[in-house]
């Protein structure tokens, strides 16, 4: 089941990506609307990571192609954040707080333009708004992983993009924190920002997204998640894997989606 988004801030288009001639995404093919909180689900090895690294050409595809805001990604990079998985980052840099964050002003200026008074300000504000204000000058390597997951928020937030590919976010982090990030991703959205989350929790992405694309290895479904998560996508998604989360099905069935509290 694929709904096709009107006015779409993102086309893939029959986007095929392999390995070793080994196919990892095949022939994808979806559209999201913009100012949009959307989940990109499914098992393990279904190609999600691959999928938003495609889009911002750090994979190149064996067929098929992309277009953000009806164009090709070079000609509209600045409106676009990406921001990827913790555990890729070198975070033994020697580099505080405020310096990664302050990177994304140069995503948003362009590298070799200096640095002004109202960018440090907005860098500041990105840090205030994910509570890190005493972290500041903390060395990235000091913090955990929590508290890092919060420098890569800040630093796309200080790029102000149109359009957000976040991988995995909310990996490795305590529920408190995941409260606070899903709270700045919905904030993000109300002020018309269009947000794409690699997401592996199916509970949780049943409440906190408002646009599903299920994939597992090929396109499953995509559309609002009202709409496509039910239990026929869910089994084709996730296959056997999908009975340990028979508990899920119940929660589609009835549309009882829980509020997650912290612990």
């Amino acid at each position: 089941m694929v709904i096709q988004a009107k006015n779409p801030i993102l086309e893939v288009h029959d986007l095929t990506v392999t390995y070793d001639n080994k196919p990892v995404l095949w022939a994808i093919d979806f559209s999201l609307p913009s100012g949009t909180l959307a989940g990109i689900l499914g098992p393990n090895g279904a190609g999600k990571s691959t999928l938003i690294k495609t889009i911002m050409g750090l994979i190149t595809p064996s067929g098929g192609y992309s277009n953000l805001f009806g164009q090709e990604l070079n000609k509209v990079r600045k409106r676009v954040s990406y921001v990827p998985q913790r555990e890729s980052v070198d975070w033994d840099f020697p580099a505080s707080v405020f310096d990664v964050v302050l990177m994304g002003r140069y995503a948003k200026a362009g590298l070799f333009k200096a640095i002004s008074k109202a960018d440090k300000e907005v860098a500041e504000e990105s840090i205030r708004k994910v509570g890190l204000e005493s972290f500041r000058d903390r060395q990235i390597s000091q913090l955990s992983g929590g508290q890092q997951q919060r420098v890569f928020i800040a630093r796309a937030l200080a790029q102000d993009a149109d359009l957000y590919f976040m991988d995995e976010p909310f990996a490795g982090v305590d529920m408190a924190t995941e409260a606070d990030i899903i709270k700045i991703l919905k904030d993000m959205r109300e002020k018309g920002k269009t947000v794409v989350v690699v997401h592996h929790d199916l509970p949780s992405a049943i409440e906190y997204f408002d646009w599903m694309v299920m994939l597992n290895m090929r396109l499953v479904a995509s559309g609002p998640t009202a709409e496509i998560c039910n239990e026929q996508m869910l089994q084709e998604t996730y296959g056997s894997r999908l009975n340990v989360l028979s508990h899920v099905g119940e929660l589609v069935k009835n549309r009882s989606f829980p509020i997650r509290e912290n612990q």
